[in-house]
């Protein structure tokens, strides 16, 4: 089964396309739900050898990570609790079974998949020994991008014939210089984006300052609609196959969203997601961590009274707040409705795209035909993304839908397909939109042949237009903001790269360490020969 960036890929018969890129209970945790502990009562001058959390997502579970590296590389005694207002780790990957049965294989609800170049999450996987199940392209399925009233691109079929139509379709309607002008882009904004996990890879204390390290000052100052328009590649290809893109991945059209969002978006090869939910790395990192972990939690105030004095984490895990000598924030500013009581560095307010997600199981093996005005007999794609263009240059509808994607049948944990109560085939079919999809628009679209639905709406994604201007890293002494990095790339693998950069900082400055010990050394032994490996990751193998 093919991920809805993946099916893009009928532009691979032209080049390598490059690539970047949810509830349980577990023994080792706390929860909010434990008998409260009191703190000691410290005078207000002391900061005990204690770090903060807020957030135990992507961002803030590798932040427990690599802070844990490097009390083993340089032997710190620190302690660190992790905080989390929801009865889970993974913040936005999380998964949800069919039926609620969990005999079922579970489906991903939020972030679905990664690539081998995110290279910390594929490490993890190897580390932690999970299991990787690769997206596999399905030789029948066919994708189609829809613009209201029409498809202005269908690709796919198994046959011989069916490959040749689907290039003399891209030559035909974008030109060759569109396809492997695109390539050329993406690969060299994988090539700038691969420097950060390499020994020289920047440290920086606010986000212009990364964005200068790797030359992505006109990549972020545009829209992709205008850089792509720039760059020679032709509109249509960008404003239908680009926008497709942006739209299943960050809910945004082209000439919205930043160009170098907009390149993420096409990195999309050789996608793969961990088998039983990507939320099983998240929990790793934090198992690994010994970090103590309070679920169901609610930070309520985050306090500094004296320059020299703790932060004070008001929550309800304890009955007195608790004191830390320093706090990572690995949530959303705004969206955390956190009290702080301290002088701050401006935070700039951060809208999300609000995302409705459409869960389903269904017998009917393709979509609705008549909904897409498709002739009697046809067969509507199984895999459908859209465009905008058709409300730009024809004034028509928007489509009611960002994507709807098959994802296979419905199986059992033993990879078994199951049988709905008839004896017939289900498929799983995820829709993300911009408004709720009542029952009656699921009846027609799957000719009644509807089971299983659960529809789940959240902040999916950060409003990614083009900016130069960034939050701050650093918001106090002490105090430390992971998602400052959000503006500039969204992604799983982003935020492990933003928590390190937040880790190394706070080491450097509050205990006088980092995540790797500096050697004496390293322009020879196995040190130097490591860092030189195209498998180095920064972090990991220091």
């Amino acid at each position: 089964m093919r991920s809805p960036t993946l099916l893009l890929a009928a532009t691979a018969a032209f080049f390598p396309v490059y690539a970047f890129q949810l509830p349980f209970k577990l023994p080792f945790f706390s929860t909010g739900t434990q008998t409260p502990l009191a703190a000691p009562q410290l005078p207000e001058t002391a900061a005990p050898n204690r770090i903060a959390i807020i957030g135990a997502g992507a961002g803030g579970s590798s932040a427990a990570f690599w802070i844990a590296k490097a009390k083993e590389r340089y032997g710190l005694y620190v302690e660190v609790d992790v905080y989390d207002k929801n009865p889970y780790i993974g913040g936005r990957s999380t998964t949800v079974f069919p039926y609620e049965d969990e005999t079922l294989e579970p489906v991903e609800l939020g972030a679905s998949i990664f690539v081998k170049v995110n290279k910390n999450l594929w490490r993890a996987v190897d580390e932690f020994g999970l299991e990787r199940v690769n997206f596999v392209d399905d030789d029948n399925e066919v994708m189609g991008i829809w613009d209201g009233q029409q498809f202005v691109l269908t690709t796919g079929g198994s046959s011989l014939l069916s490959n040749w139509l689907n290039k003399i379709k891209i030559l035909w309607r974008y030109g060759y210089k569109a396809p492997t002008k695109t390539q050329a882009l993406v690969k060299d904004m994988v090539e700038r984006f691969l420097t950060l996990y390499s020994p020289a890879a920047p440290q920086w204390s606010n986000i212009s300052s990364v964005v200068s390290s790797l030359a992505w000052e006109q990549v972020t100052a545009e829209t992709a609609a205008e850089y792509f328009d720039l760059q020679g590649v032709d509109r249509r290809w960008t404003r239908e196959l680009v926008e497709a893109a942006t739209r299943v991945n960050y809910g945004q059209n082209v000439d919205r969203i930043h160009a170098l969002e907009g390149l993420c978006s096409l990195a999309a090869s050789g996608a793969s997601s961990v088998k039983g939910g990507n939320f099983q790395i998240f929990e790793h990192f934090i198992a690994h961590s010994n970090a103590s972990v309070y679920l169901n939690t609610t930070v309520k105030a985050i306090s500094h009274y004296h320059p020299s004095g703790p932060w004070i984490v008001d929550s309800s895990a304890f009955d007195q707040p608790r004191l830390y000598r320093s706090v990572i924030l690995a949530a959303p500013f705004h969206q955390a409705n956190i009290n702080f009581k301290a002088s701050l560095a401006p935070v700039p307010q951060q809208p999300y795209i609000r995302l409705h997600v459409t869960l389903l199981s269904t017998s009917s093996p393709t979509p609705n035909a008549t909904y897409f005005n498709l002739g009697h007999g046809a067969k509507a794609p199984t895999t459908l993304l859209t465009t905008y263009e058709g409300v730009r240059v024809g004034g028509g509808r928007e489509p009611e839908f960002n994507s709807l994607t098959y994802h296979g049948p419905l199986r059992g944990k033993d990879g078994v397909p199951r049988l709905d109560v008839f004896g017939e085939q289900e498929w799983v079919v995820k829709i993300f939109s911009k408004e709720r999809i009542d029952d009656e628009w699921l009846q027609q679209m799957f000719l009644g042949n509807v089971g299983w639905v659960l529809r789940k709406e959240w902040d999916a994604y950060p409003v990614l237009p083009p900016t130069t201007e960034f939050p701050p890293v650093k918001l106090a002494e002490g105090l430390y903001y992971v998602n400052a990095f959000e503006p500039l790339i969204s992604t799983m693998e982003t935020e492990t790269i933003a928590a390190r950069n937040v880790v190394n900082l706070l080491l450097q400055e509050q205990f006088n360490s980092g995540i790797c010990k500096k050697s004496q050394d390293t322009a020879e032994g196995s040190h130097a020969s490591q860092a030189e490996s195209p498998d180095f990751v920064l972090g990991w193998d220091c």
